[in-house]
Formats: C-alpha cells, structure tokens, sequence
C-alpha cells in the first residue's frame, strides 16, 4: 500500500510514478477525503474535550447548589453529535482506504515506463542449440520417452492439466530436490506452508481486493478461503501484524508449493503441453529486509536464479521489466527466462520481484532500529524455480536425435545415477 503521507506531500509525483505503470491516477478524491477525515478528527477530539469539561463541572456545580440538568443535557446533546461525526468519519476513513487500498506499488525511479516493449535485456547466457537434425517439441519428447501422461491427465481433471509419470515424476522432483539443496546451502530456511489461505494473506500480498477473481476460491467456506496462486502469497504473510527488530532481519525463507491458477486457457496455440496450466510446480524464495538492506537482498535473489539455471547448464537471459509490465505489488522486477527450441522465444522461469514496503504496510509488517524507531519492513519474492518452463526447456535442449534425453550432472544423484533417458518400446 502507498504511504497516504507521500500522496499527500507529493501528488504529482504519485501521479507520474503510476502513469509510468499505465495507471491513471487523479490524487484529488484521496487528498479531499484526508482533508475532511482531518476536519471530522479535530471536531471529534473538540467535542470529546468539552464534554469531559462540563461534566468535571458538575461536582462544583452541585456543590454550590445549582442545578447540573443542563449541563447534563449539553453534554447529552455533545455525545449524540459525536457520535453522528464519528459515523460519518468511519464512512470517510472506509472510503479513504478503499481509494489507496487498489492503487499499483509506485514503480523504482529507473524503471522505464510503459509495457513489455519496454523491457531492457541486461544479460544472455549459453548459446542457444543448433540442432543437425529435425528437433522435437516436448511434448512429443514426454510421450516417447513415457514422462508425461496428458490423456489421463484431461480425464481425470481436464484441459491444462498434466501428470508426470515414472522417469518423468522422478526427473520433477530431481528438480524441486536440486533447488531445495541449493537453497539451504544459501542459508535460507525451507517452509511448508499450508495451500488453503485466507482473505487477509491475499490482501497483504496486494493480490486483493483488484485481483480477487484470478484465484480459485474454496465454496462453503466461512470465513472465505482460496488456494495459493504462489507460495509468495504464503511467505508475505509469516510476520504479518509482527514487530521485528532490526537484528532479526534479513530473514530468508523458501518454499516448495504447487500453484494453482486460473491462468491455463491460452489462446497461443504454442503454449501447449506443459508451457501454461492451472497448477504447477514451484520453488519460491522470499526475503524480509530492512530499507538498507532491500537492493543488495534483490541482487543475491536474482543471481540465486541465474545460478540454478547455469547449474542445470540451459540457455536462458535476463530482462528488467518496464514499469507497465511489473506486478501489481512490485516496485521492480528482473524476469529470468528460459530457451524454449521447439518455440524459439524465451519463456520465463522466474520473476524476482522487490516490494519494497508495499505489502509490508497492508499486513503491519515493521521492525525496530537500534534507537527504537519503528519501520516497515521490505518483501522480496522470487521463483528459484518454477519447474513447468524449466522441465520443457530441459529436455527440449538437451534432446539426442533419438528422442533420448541427457540428465544434467547436477540432477542425476536423484536419478539413481541415470545419465540419459531413453524412449519407451511401445
């Protein structure tokens, strides 16, 4: 959430920072309210102070023999008119907070504006593959090689689904277990969150009230409840409503999750197979940072990323996102993409994003300074990694003209050793 303070201070600036993320944003309905939530605050407290007089009056006025009715049916009259003012600021405040509560994270100051064509590539690694002979797209190398059932898949669930199934199930969890091993050697503290969230950990995430529709909600619950689109929405929300102190921080946390989205119906007939579906499989990295802290936290979680993917030996690069085209909570995004052949375009793999204090804010997320100051805390999230771009990029790149598939040296002690894997005799 934006401080309320900033907007008040510097509303152009606001302006200009969002319009640079396609956001059309008019300061005038948020500054008018905060001006009549003050006005309405200053009567409330004026009243509140004169009744607390009149009626510390009453004692001396009995005292000298007077009748006190009258001053009891002012201070009567003074509740009654608060109460109506306190009404009617509960209305402004509610209205106040629904006017900030939707606006996008301001975008850093470098960010270009504008979509994804502005995006800036910052960095390309590995060549990507020409193939001396006609490759194959994976999909027809998961069916070969017997590593992805899709029929059984659409039967037991539908479009946009997948199951892994013998070698391919143990090459997926080769590739959770060679991410959560490298994690841990990192320092980070692995987490299993629970998958059923309720409303307030969307809405510290940023992903409510805008985005409320784009998750799968649970039926017959109450208080409402949805499955976590990403285990980011899990991880922002571990300190919620916490003071840390500033010796507490960084904190570093992974998580292994599946996600569930409504994301899968594509229109691009390319983005089949495993590219796009309601649920996949993820790795995802989240950091609690002090101020000073948050840019060097962003460079190590990006570099995490890259590193992952170098160890897996894949052709992949890296692009800064324009303003337009990072997330709705996020000041700044680096997005790590993969080659896909079959494609020939990048698809991305990871989005390491920074909050700053963003999410911080709508979830009471602060720590204390070595003098006792109170701060908010900023959030960090980045995917490390998802496995449903990485596993068809994998066998895709590291195809034999055979439909064989060569395992990565990193990933074969989760395979038994297995160095290739070969198609199935049907």
């Amino acid at each position: 959430m934006i401080d309320i303070k900033l907007i008040l201070e510097k509303p152009e600036y606001v302006k200009a920072a969002l319009a640079k993320k396609l956001w059309d944003f008019d300061p005038e309905p948020i500054i008018a309210l905060s001006a009549k939530r003050k006005e309405l605050l200053v009567a409330v407290e004026s009243n509140k102070a004169e009744q607390n007089k009149l009626s510390a009056s009453v004692p001396m006025l009995k005292k000298e023999g007077k009748d006190p009715a009258p001053v009891f049916a002012k201070v009567k009259a003074l509740a009654a008119d608060n109460k109506a003012k306190e009404e009617e600021l509960g209305k402004v405040e509610a209205e106040l907070k629904s006017l900030i509560e939707v606006l996008p994270n301001l975008p850093d100051d470098d960010l270009l504006g504008g979509g994804k064509e502005n995006n800036t590539p910052l960095y390309h690694f590995g060549q990507e593959r020409k193939f001396d002979f006609t490759p194959r797209d994976h999909v027809t190398l998961c069916e070969m090689c017997g590593l992805i059932d899709y029929k059984r898949a659409a039967k037991i669930s539908g479009a946009g689904t997948w199951i892994y199934t013998n070698l391919g199930a143990r090459l997926e969890w080769a590739l959770i277990n060679y991410f959560i091993e490298c994690h841990l050697n990192d320092g980070y503290e692995m987490i299993l969150p629970p998958h059923i969230l309720n409303y307030e950990s969307g809405y510290t995430a940023g992903q409510f009230p805008k985005f409320a529709e784009d998750v799968f909600w649970l039926e017959g619950m109450e208080p409402r409840k949805f499955i976590l689109p990403t285990a980011e929405t899990a991880l922002v929300n571990l300190h919620r409503n916490e003071v840390l102190t500033a010796n507490d921080l960084p904190r570093k946390y992974f998580a292994y999750t599946p996600c569930y989205r409504k994301e899968a119906g594509s229109y691009r007939t390319e983005e089949r197979g495993m590219i796009r579906g309601y649920q996949f499989n993820k790795v995802e990295m989240v950091q609690y940072t002090t101020e000073e802290g948050s840019d060097a936290a962003f460079e190590e979680m990006y570099h995490k990323a890259q590193k992952l993917l170098e160890g897996l030996g894949l052709t992949y690069q890296v692009d800064k996102l324009a303003a337009g085209d990072c997330s709705h909570s996020m000041a700044r995004t680096y997005d790590i993409e993969v080659y896909i052949p079959s494609m020939g375009i990048y698809k991305e793999v990871s989005s390491v994003s920074n909050a700053r204090d963003y999410q911080a804010r709508r979830g009471m997320i602060r720590y204390k300074d070595a003098e006792g100051k109170m701060h908010f805390c900023h959030t960090l999230n980045g995917s490390g990694l998802a496995t449903s771009r990485v596993f068809p990029a994998l066998v895709e790149q590291c195809q034999l003209e055979d439909g064989s598939i060569v395992i990565p040296e990193v990933l074969r002690k989760w395979m038994g050793g297995l160095e290739v894997i070969h198609p199935v005799k049907k």
